[in-house]
């Protein structure tokens, strides 16, 4: 039997990368995923696959920072499916700059979208999962949110407020039968690679940035992952077997953070 059947999720930013393969694999497990971002083709051929599959999944375009959009949101998933179980807060940006150079434009917008889009998708769904009786609430930190890293003081201080909301959020609803747990992803192959911006405002660039040249340097397990490496995670989290789990930080980095570098013997 499918581990989320009869479980209805929302994934934010479920339309590339990360959350996408997680929008598909809640999906293959019997969920039904209702997925927002604001990339509508991409979001709309996420839905199809789902539906091709076999799965029930609907797209929603919809910018995390605009709370006013937020229930229609929640009430599109309770009119569509019928309830709200899981909650995937996902939606994230990165903005790569030296703290002295980053401009207050930048440093706002990625807050805003990294960690107020994040509060929002808590807020407003705990009301909808108080009423099924519980849920799983899975946030998407980063490895950056464990550590520090030059050029990612801005992008670290939103994925560290990740963590701590979701340890707080955790005791407050622990009660309601809500778990809260955030997830921590190392170097991940996906397309926000290609899309960081770097330096400061009015002198911008996309650098590429080869994801796997870094994991082959940095990562003990000397390889990239992939979105489905967090997927998993994420999906385990969404399950009764994560039933005794929460306030937790779940780190998938091939070992990043364990220490340095694995050495290989001689």
């Amino acid at each position: 039997m499918a581990q989320l059947a009869g479980k209805v999720a929302i994934v934010t930013g479920g339309a590339s990368g990360i959350g996408e393969a997680c929008s598909e694999t809640l999906a293959r497990e019997g969920a039904a995923v209702l997925i927002t971002d604001i990339d509508d083709a991409l979001g709309k051929a996420v839905v199809e696959r789902i539906a091709k599959a076999g799965g029930k999944a609907h797209y929603l375009h919809h910018d995390v920072r605009d709370e006013t959009a937020w229930p229609g949101v929640i009430a599109e998933a309770e009119k569509r499916f019928g309830r709200l179980d899981i909650m995937v807060a996902n939606a994230g940006i990165g903005i790569l700059a030296p703290i002295e150079t980053m401009t207050l434009t930048d440093w706002q917008r990625q807050q805003a979208i990294n960690l107020d889009g994040v509060f929002l998708s808590i807020k407003h769904a705990i009301p909808a999962m108080r009423k099924a009786g519980g849920g799983s609430i899975v946030l998407m930190s980063s490895v950056a949110g464990l550590r520090g890293a030059p050029g990612l003081a801005a992008y670290s201080a939103t994925k560290g407020g990740v963590r701590l909301l979701a340890k707080s959020v955790a005791l407050e609803h622990a009660a309601d039968r809500i778990r809260c747990n955030s997830v921590h992803p190392g170097i991940i192959a996906t397309p926000i690679w290609g899309k960081i911006p770097t330096g400061a405002e009015g002198n911008r660039r996309n650098s590429p940035i080869d994801p796997r040249e870094r994991a082959a340097a940095a990562v003990p397990l000397t390889r990239v992952g992939e979105a489905q490496d967090i997927a998993n995670g994420v999906l385990f989290l969404c399950t009764d077997a994560a039933s005794y789990i929460t306030g937790q930080e779940l780190v998938i980095d091939g070992g990043m953070t364990a220490g340095g570098r694995a050495q290989r013997p001689a």
